[in-house]
């Protein structure tokens, strides 16, 4: 396969899995608005840091609103990790290796593009917002049911299930990062206090879609150390970091001239398997997380010196 379609596929992957992570992460925050008790307000800030935006929207807004991240979040074209740009780079990459991809998927992630930039406008307004947000993620969903359906498992296949398992990984701990943050540093223990870090926790699941997964496999209590267990080493949830990493590494096995990459994936596995996550106080989890993405971005290196004529921009 050329370096060329390799590195087009895989992003693509990746673009794909940031729209509807975007679009999950957007309408949870939503809920979570409705939910939390009265005078408490979890606002729309922490939407930058896990979204890995921060200083694209230091030259946005000084402002983390709620119009100011939706518009930045959706449709900000300058943005390049909103959905809008995130579909578009995605369809553009799909573009230029079309004879490697099943016609019906180009198809589908055109159609998905055209409703996206067409009714971006709908999708910043409170009335709107939920409809659109439901049509980027059912849409990508199905894309990628589609594709899982009826693609051949060549090399492309696996350069986009990694492209969609790491940028999965990414998001996951990011979530876990920045949303725990807001619930393990408050040690104020009244009602509303504890119902907030409930709410919290709870949110963190179903913004990776696992809250009625984790309560049918592992507790229908809310419970910090299972939640952490669950979404880092539960192998059978495909969110998961472990599902996640294993899916690359499988992947990663079937190409030719792997060891490099295979290599920094272990790395990453080795410091998942050893981490005791029952008891990991604030800094240490945010130290252990900082690792894992650290990782990540070693094993993306590796990728892309091994497979990919230049860094990708």
């Amino acid at each position: 396969m050329l370096s060329r379609v390799a590195e087009s596929i895989y992003w693509a992957g990746r673009y794909i899995e940031r729209a509807e992570n975007t679009a999950r992460l957007i309408r949870v925050n939503s809920y979570l608005m409705l939910d939390t008790p009265k005078g408490i307000s979890p606002g729309w800030k922490a939407l930058i840091p896990i979204s890995g935006l921060n200083e694209e929207f230091k030259n946005y807004s000084n402002d983390p609103s709620e119009r100011d991240v939706i518009k930045f979040l959706i449709g900000d074209q300058k943005n390049p990790g909103s959905i809008l740009n995130s579909l578009k780079y995605a369809r553009e990459n799909f573009r230029t290796v079309r004879e490697v991809i099943p016609r019906t998927a180009w198809q589908k992630l055109n159609t998905l593009f055209l409703y996206s930039k067409e009714n971006v406008s709908t999708g910043l307004t409170q009335k709107g917002r939920d409809k659109y947000l439901d049509r980027i993620i059912s849409g990508s969903q199905q894309l990628h049911g589609l594709m899982a359906s009826v693609m051949y498992r060549d090399e492309a296949w696996h350069f986009l299930r990694i492209g969609r398992s790491i940028e999965r990984a990414e998001m996951t701990t990011r979530i876990v990062d920045v949303r725990s943050e807001n619930i393990l540093t408050d040690i104020d223990e009244s009602f509303e206090s504890m119902s907030f870090k409930n709410i919290q926790w709870i949110s963190i699941l179903k913004s990776l879609s696992a809250y009625s997964i984790y309560r049918r496999r592992i507790d229908v209590r809310v419970d910090r150390s299972s939640i952490l267990e669950f979404l880092f080493h539960d192998k059978l949830f495909p969110r998961s970091l472990a599902h996640c990493i294993a899916s690359v590494e499988e992947s990663v096995g079937m190409l030719a001239n792997s060891p490099s990459p295979l290599k920094s994936l272990r790395v990453i596995e080795n410091k998942l398997n050893k981490q005791n996550l029952e008891k990991l106080k604030l800094d240490t989890l945010h130290a252990f997380i900082d690792e894992i993405q650290l990782g990540i971005r070693r094993f993306h290196n590796a990728l892309e010196k091994q497979y990919f004529l230049s860094p990708y921009k």
